[in-house]
């Protein structure tokens, strides 16, 4: 049976990963739809007011009847990190709560697919490597401690807005995990759905020699974990090595 899970996703930037996360998991054997719409994000920029409105559950809300009732899903996930840990570990559930009872699916959210990415790898120490203002940056460390994680390093990069983050290429991410990597981390974690990642994340494994985590490559894997469907696609990296 498909596996059709969809996503709300802020703004334009690095979208297009969805479509090549479908292709490539569906390439591997997988029967999985990706769709997605857009929200409406008001202000771009990386700043904690900008992204509490951002994230606000009736803009997410606005949209969710094109997945779940033109697009027939059987889940929901809001493709954005930083504007859901900004509400804080709790705020954030509640976020999730009530996008479920909204679409009346299963839903997550990007943030819970860090912390969920990284129990199932069994890893405990992490490092984040973000594309945000360090104060951001720091907001998401606080939210993975809240799961219980343990952050070695955290560096931030400065980046305001996610337009700018979506004309990021290979080499920028590649220098981006490199920088953000500590000799303590067990996995390296980078958290924004505006970066282009899916076609690199094995690239990355092996420059790091860890695994790598990153923000479209985890929202795809919690979508399908909400409907039991755990596809191995070893380009994917690690998180996608092995069922279970």
């Amino acid at each position: 049976m498909v596996a059709k899970v969809g996503f709300l996703y802020p703004g334009y930037s690095a979208e297009d990963d969805f479509p090549r996360l479908e292709a490539m998991l569906n390439e591997a054997g997988a029967d999985v739809r990706l769709p997605l719409v857009h929200t409406d994000i008001g202000t771009d920029a990386h700043r904690v007011d900008a992204l509490l409105e951002m994230g606000s559950v009736d803009r997410l809300t606005a949209v969710l009847g094109e997945l779940t009732e033109g697009r027939g899903v059987d889940a929901v996930v809001w493709a954005c990190t930083s504007a859901s840990f900004v509400f804080g570990f709790e705020g954030a559930r509640e976020q999730v709560r009530r996008l479920s009872a909204a679409a009346g699916l299963p839903a997550s959210s990007t943030s819970f697919a860090f912390a969920r990415a990284v129990a199932a790898l069994g890893v405990r120490r992490v490092a984040v490597a973000a594309t945000y203002p360090e104060d951001v940056a720091g907001l998401f460390a606080d939210f993975l401690k809240a799961a219980e994680i343990e952050v070695v390093a955290t560096r931030g990069s400065g980046i305001i807005t996610a337009a700018e983050v979506g004309t990021w290429g290979r080499e920028e991410v590649l220098r981006l995990a490199r920088a953000g990597d500590d000799p303590g981390a067990e996995a390296v974690l980078l958290p924004d759905t505006a970066l282009h990642s899916a076609a690199w994340v094995a690239e990355l494994e092996a420059e790091l020699g860890k695994p790598v985590l990153t923000a479209n490559q985890v929202t795809v894997w919690e979508g399908l974990r909400l409907l039991g469907h755990r596809p191995v696609c070893p380009p994917l990296g690690t998180l996608f090595a092995a069922r279970g």
